[in-house]
């Protein structure tokens, strides 16, 4: 089990960290948090090589993923770097990537009643620009649970929204701040409800946030 306390603040440079080899070969992972090793909840960095594919399967409870580099691949299609996928559970796929790729993942994290399938491609969608200058593309939304790209396209600093229910940050590009230090590309911070640390996003950047999902232990 690892980071599996929601109530805990956690902040990960992925980038410091070193690939570990998964059970299928041509595939590695980062773990930021899992419950069981190979089964459950799990959030990861998983790095595909050219060439390396899984055989067809289903995921319990939903699998999230963003695309971070190259083309992640299954047999409904190609899905380049920017895309955000969900598979509910009772989806089956056979995963593969002909020229390599990294994606951002999340398992076994759905709400039973949410069975929505979704495949955004986000260099197709326009974002909408917000007062503060901010800019956000809304990719899913499920009772409370919200998940946004949220993009700053000008030089100066902004302050990210508090989120109710807990949120979590990827950093896609560029650079956040908070109380406690700054966070590049590749960063992954959760944060419990009413955390007390306003996020200010430093410049150009682009971030996933997801927010209001978080159960309380």
């Amino acid at each position: 089990m690892l980071n599996m306390n929601f109530s805990d603040r956690v902040v990960i440079e992925t980038s410091r960290m070193n690939w570990e080899p998964s059970p299928v070969q041509g595939v590695n992972r980062k773990r930021l948090a899992f419950e069981e090793v190979e089964r459950g909840h799990a959030t990861s960095i998983v790095e595909f090589k050219a060439g390396s594919s899984f055989r067809r399967h289903e995921h319990p409870l939903g699998e999230e993923i963003l695309v971070i580099d190259g083309v992640f691949s299954d047999e409904y299609g190609n899905y380049p770097v920017g895309s955000y996928l969900r598979n509910p559970e009772g989806f089956a796929h056979a995963p593969f990537s002909k020229e390599g790729c990294v994606i951002f993942v999340k398992l076994h994290q759905f709400h039973a009643e949410d069975t929505h399938q979704l495949n955004v491609i986000v260099h197709n969608e326009v974002f909408t620009r917000l007062s503060n200058g901010l800019e956000v593309l809304p990719l899913h939304h499920f009772q409370d649970e919200r998940t946004t790209l949220v993009r700053n396209p000008e030089n100066e600093n902004m302050l990210l929204p508090a989120s109710w229910g807990g949120e979590e940050v990827y950093v896609i590009s560029g650079e956040l701040g908070d109380q406690s230090g700054r966070y590049t590309s590749g960063c992954w911070l959760r944060s419990p409800d009413l955390n007390n640390q306003s996020i200010t996003i430093h410049g150009k950047s682009l971030i996933l946030l997801k927010s209001g999902h978080l159960p309380v232990n």
